[in-house]
């Protein structure tokens, strides 16, 4: 009988020492979960590195042509600013309004 409860032992105890060493290798602080998660949250952050470099480039361009572009310089204070060059004369109509439907 004892011979059968040694047998076990053995059996049991290389056991336990896989199921440990599985455990911490898929659900540890650097198993498999944890390294899948931080690639996606790296993925995430490339994805919104580059957006955020593609912004920069725009604004950059858009600093240069405010600096270097007369023409861009002048549509921004027309358009945002209503400024008009002398001797400049602007018509401005009233929106129509949609014509109303006659009640049934």
């Amino acid at each position: 009988m004892s011979g059968v409860v040694m047998q076990r032992r053995l059996f049991i105890i290389p056991i336990l020492a896989v199921t440990f060493i599985l455990y911490f290798t898929v659900f540890g602080d650097r198993g498999l979960l944890r390294i899948y998660h931080l690639s996606r949250e790296k993925q995430e952050v490339q994805r919104r590195l580059e957006s955020i470099k593609d912004e920069n480039m725009k604004l950059v361009r858009e600093v240069d042509a405010l600096k270097n572009d007369k023409r861009y310089l002048e549509s921004i204070a027309r358009r945002d600013f209503g400024m008009v060059r002398k001797n400049e004369v602007i018509y401005q109509f009233p929106q129509s309004a949609p014509p109303a439907k006659p009640a049934e």
